[in-house]
């Protein structure tokens, strides 16, 4: 078969065989060639075809059975998908009130069958991986316990992170990473950096709590962008605001936004690049949830499009290693001096023993394997929420279809009320987190995120359906009212 020599290998035979799934030439359940069969066929490796099969494993296309080869996979539920936010008329200050706290915060209700996480709880994380580098560092680092570590990070694990920035497409010095506390942690530097209190920062509409908060602490003015479910961030819209508004930095999630779990596409991402450059303005990317992604086209990073040093890089592991690390890392671009220097003097250093023991977690050669095991049991789990969404849910429910990453976010029918139905399940020991605590003023009254991560019980889709329940009834007692 003639392929274009523009793309992988891989990824041109993994194109090939999703559209025949798609278009339903292969059908659910069929097996598809062996990897011999396929390599001869199309005259390629058999690590290449291995490769374009580990590919369509990451978008649900096919799944392996031990031992029986690779099949179809059953095609997922289809629910119609949310339209694009609205615009924002002018920043706001960030007030947060209560509701955000108890339903995203540290301390929750106890007892509670909760849906308001998005990390991965222990079922889904390898403890055993995790305590055996954590072992091995202290045994072949135990001096360093003893020493005051250096604030940037150690050495060799920044080393280990330039390696792992590869495959984000990013080419780092290692001398330019900094080591910090955790993705949020490198993201309020990397703000502070750039901002005085006061400013206005862009964000993505819905967004994440915790950079509401993070906005609020540095007194810093929200200016929400619209965002569609799908790509998200509307170039045009920020074109817009740039044009109208002070805006000194964007802070955004380019992969798996949260809470819409929405990817952009690599031309808009490369575009939004040129416009950081030729405004001069602040980007700061969050990429925590960069090896959720299904795709390895959806990893790569804004940052490896940058040439100017606009794009100030933050990432961590919480989301796919161990949240109990506490590390995150960053590459501010031309920022990279400040950021260091307000680091220093109050941010301090986190232990290199524990830098270490990550550096060994993402440099092994299983780590690649791990991640495409960790993509293919989230993928079960969030396509089991969808089919008791489309039978339970009001009809005209919403639902959000991202490409890897537990987050769901759902818009309900009927002008029902996300508050009232967060209160009326907390009445029944179910925590489920309204669309409004995802503005800076109170929006999104009608959305719902849906967490699928934290501890999961059997009870937790017995859970769903009962959110699913609630809604109905109290959508036909406003019609019947």
């Amino acid at each position: 078969m003639d392929l274009a020599e523009s793309t992988p290998l891989y990824l041109q035979i993994a194109e090939q065989l999703g559209q025949a799934i798609r278009q339903g030439t292969l059908v659910c359940g069929e097996k598809l060639p062996s990897v011999r069969e396929t390599a001869r066929r199309y005259g390629v490796a058999q690590t290449t075809v291995v490769q374009a099969y580990h590919w369509l494993e990451d978008a649900r296309l096919i799944a392996a059975r031990p031992r029986s080869g690779f099949f179809v996979s059953p095609r997922p539920v289809v629910l119609p998908e949310p339209g694009m936010t609205r615009p924002m008329k002018r920043p706001r200050p960030v007030s947060l009130d209560w509701l955000g706290q108890r339903v995203l915060g540290r301390r929750q209700p106890e007892g509670m069958i909760s849906f308001s996480s998005g990390t991965p709880g222990p079922d889904l994380l390898n403890a055993d991986r995790v305590r055996r580098a954590l072992t091995r560092s202290v045994q072949q680092h135990r001096h360093l316990l003893c020493t005051y570590p250096g604030s940037d990070g150690h050495e060799d694990a920044r080393r280990a992170l330039a390696r792992y920035a590869v495959g984000l497409g990013c080419s780092l010095d290692p001398e330019r990473i900094i080591i910090a506390g955790g993705c949020m942690d490198a993201i309020a530097l990397c703000l502070r950096a750039v901002t005085q209190p006061g400013d206005v920062v862009a964000l993505e509409s819905p967004t994440h709590f915790s950079f509401l908060e993070l906005l609020q602490a540095l007194q810093l003015r929200a200016l929400e962008i619209p965002t569609y479910p799908r790509h998200g961030l509307s170039l045009e819209a920020l074109q817009l605001a740039l044009d109208t508004q002070p805006v000194k930095a964007l802070v955004l999630v380019p992969t798996l936004s949260n809470p819409l779990g929405s990817c952009m596409l690599q031309t808009e991402r490369r575009r939004l690049v040129q416009m950081a450059a030729q405004r001069g303005l602040p980007v700061i990317e969050d990429a925590i949830y960069a090896d959720l992604a299904e795709g390895d086209a959806m990893r790569r990073t804004l940052k490896s499009y940058d040439g100017t040093g606009h794009v100030m890089l933050c990432h961590s592991f919480s989301k796919t290693l161990a949240p109990g690390l506490r590390l995150g890392w960053m590459e501010a671009g031309r920022w990279t001096d400040r950021v260091r220097h307000l680091k220093e003097m109050q941010a301090g250093a986190q232990s290199a023993v524990l830098e270490l023991a990550l550096a060994d977690l993402v440099t092994q050669a299983g780590h690649a394997a791990a991640m495409r095991q960790l993509r293919s049991a989230i993928a079960v789990r969030v396509e089991q929420a969808r089919q008791v969404i489309a039978r339970y849910f009001p009809q005209g429910t919403r639902a959000s279809d991202p490409p890897g990453g537990l987050l769901l976010w759902l818009e309900l029918p009927g002008g029902l009320d996300a508050v009232a139905l967060h209160e009326a399940c907390l009445q029944q020991r179910i925590l489920i987190a309204p669309g409004t605590v995802f503005g800076a003023a109170g929006r999104f009254r009608h959305g719902v995120r849906i967490g699928l991560g934290g501890d999961w019980t059997p009870q937790h889709l017995s859970a769903l359906q009962r959110v699913g329940e609630i809604a109905c009834e109290m959508l036909a007692k406003d019609r019947g009212g």
